[in-house]
């Protein structure tokens, strides 16, 4: 009883928790039937990576030449791409924003619509909440990272993109990933992270545990960047109740960081 009590109220605190940090402004309380109680296999947690080892940091002349790149990537090829059917529907291509020698890099699934427009991006509602995930939950700043998304068009009307769509942008984000060379990857969503680990599991059984990316896209060459798969925003915007578990994540990132969780 007592391993029970404890069990429930650290529910609890982790969901107001994440509640506190991620913005909800109320508290649904879902009543869980039989299918919604974890198996004893599911209940076991998974041994805790440990932290990774300091890098080397990065210079000022090595972060401006990282800039350098992306831009002149960006300039030359993904704004005049025309490699697949999205080109004439779109507004502006969405590149990506950030510190070029970021220790996270966060990549989502496409632009939306607010993303279309300004050409950044997680500008819109979505981007709201994960700057708070960035700011108020880790503690860092949203410069401090780098925000990308697996393709640099808007599909019409939001749709997920197409597998041949895919193709043919993921090779600029695998050359971002190389530029940037971030410590971790958080994959927002399951187009994203099942582009990055050649999945098709879903979200639900990807998250809460470590993956490998290979930057050249293969495991002979390159070192494995680990991969954090979470909730994307705009699914934690339809279901609150997600919350939590995305914050669960996201502290799985911090302790493989070092990075403290701030005081509240």
């Amino acid at each position: 009883m007592a391993a029970n009590t404890h069990t429930i109220v650290q529910a609890l605190r982790d969901r107001f928790e994440a509640d506190a940090i991620l913005g909800a402004r109320e508290l649904p309380i879902p009543v869980p039937t039989a299918a919604d109680r974890p198996t004893r296999a599911q209940s076991s947690a998974a041994p805790a990576e440990p932290p990774l080892p300091p890098r080397t940091p990065v210079s000022d002349e090595e972060r401006e030449s990282r800039r350098v790149a992306l831009e002149v990537m960006d300039a030359r090829e993904v704004m005049g791409c025309t490699r697949c059917g999205l080109h004439a529907t779109r507004t502006k291509t969405v590149f990506g924003v950030g510190n070029p020698a970021a220790r996270i890099m966060f990549i989502g699934e496409a632009p939306g619509h607010d993303e279309d427009v300004s050409g950044e991006p997680f500008v819109g509602r979505a981007g709201q909440l994960l700057t708070a995930m960035i700011e108020k939950g880790m503690g860092l700043k949203r410069e401090d990272v780098y925000i990308a998304n697996v393709i640099k068009c808007r599909p019409p009307n939001n749709r997920t993109p197409a597998t041949d769509e895919i193709a043919a942008c993921k090779d600029y984000l695998w050359r971002q990933i190389e530029m940037i060379r971030p410590e971790v990857i958080i994959a927002l969503g399951a187009p994203a992270a099942q582009t990055l680990l050649g999945t098709r599991e879903g979200i639900g059984r990807l998250r809460s545990r470590w993956h490998s990316f290979y930057p050249s896209g293969t495991s002979t060459i390159g070192e494995p960047i680990p991969v954090m798969p979470t909730f994307h925003p705009a699914y934690l915007l339809r279901d609150p109740t997600e919350k939590s578990k995305a914050w669960s994540d996201l502290k799985l990132v911090m302790a493989r960081l070092n990075i403290p969780i701030p005081a509240r």
